[in-house]
């Protein structure tokens, strides 16, 4: 089975030998390509919608792996016992509901024995890195994928006895060359992401040079407005685009590779 690049990336941070169990696995196929690669020894596909799940189960028995591949249907870690699986992937949702399914799973113990999370949300990335960072995770690597005109971020997160001290180290903004406070700094790497800034790809600024221009066109939309509130909210729509804009001129250029 061939995995988009999007799925290939999370895929790749998956350990090998761990099991895992994939939620919101659609149609089973990260699940599935990981048993085949020989990746991991068993899986879980946990999918809430009937269709998908019905899909799942399809490709699952097409696959021959009924006996290593169980899928369930429920809503998100509601399908994974505790002590049943050693990493958990989610991919493919907002960072809002992802944040809401690993805080519920975590209060019922379902995280308990996982060693690491592979996570890729569409939108609301800072969410999820500030969840891993407040429930003791430490963030050990990220990667940006461009593809079909999308970009996606996915975080590669493990358990570790000295997070705190790790991501304390990971936070700290003052690698860029800015006038940052502490508060400022991290904020700053919680919304574009420690690793991504440390090592930029020409996704990541393909990314921000797009949020710029959505930010710069609601700036302009502000302006035919006479209310104090609007001139406000302008000032800081101003003050966020000059701190993008900043931090995207101190990074150090990538040329993009076209092997």
């Amino acid at each position: 089975m061939k995995l988009s690049r999007r799925l290939q990336a999370v895929a790749d941070y998956v350990t090998s030998g761990h099991r895992m169990a994939d939620i919101g696995s659609d149609h089973a196929m990260l699940p599935v390509y990981l048993l085949q690669a020989g990746k991991c020894p068993s899986a879980v596909a946990g999918e809430l919608n009937k269709g998908p799940y019905e899909a799942a189960r399809k490709q699952v028995a097409d696959a021959g792996l009924n006996e290593r591949l169980a899928v369930r249907q429920g809503n998100g870690l509601a399908v994974v016992r505790a002590g049943e699986t050693d990493a958990v992937t989610i991919a493919g949702m907002g960072g809002s509901l992802m944040r809401d399914i690993l805080e519920t799973g975590r209060k019922e113990g379902k995280l308990e024995g996982v060693k690491e999370l592979v996570l890729q949300p569409n939108v609301g990335e800072e969410l999820v890195r500030e969840w891993l960072f407040e429930q003791g995770w430490y963030l050990k690597a990220e990667s940006i994928v461009e593809e079909d005109g999308k970009i996606y971020e996915i975080m590669h997160a493990v358990k570790s006895e000295d997070a705190a001290a790790r991501n304390a180290e990971l936070y700290d903004g003052r690698f860029l060359p800015l006038e940052l406070s502490r508060e400022a700094g991290r904020a700053l790497l919680m919304r574009m992401g420690p690793h991504l800034l440390r090592s930029p790809q020409p996704a990541l600024f393909t990314k921000w040079r797009g949020e710029l221009h959505k930010l710069e066109r609601i700036w302009w939309q502000m302006g035919d407005s006479e209310l104090p509130e609007a001139a406000r909210k302008r000032e800081r729509y101003r003050e966020e685009m000059n701190r993008l804009e900043e931090v995207l001129q101190c990074l150090p250029t990538v040329k993009p590779s076209y092997s």
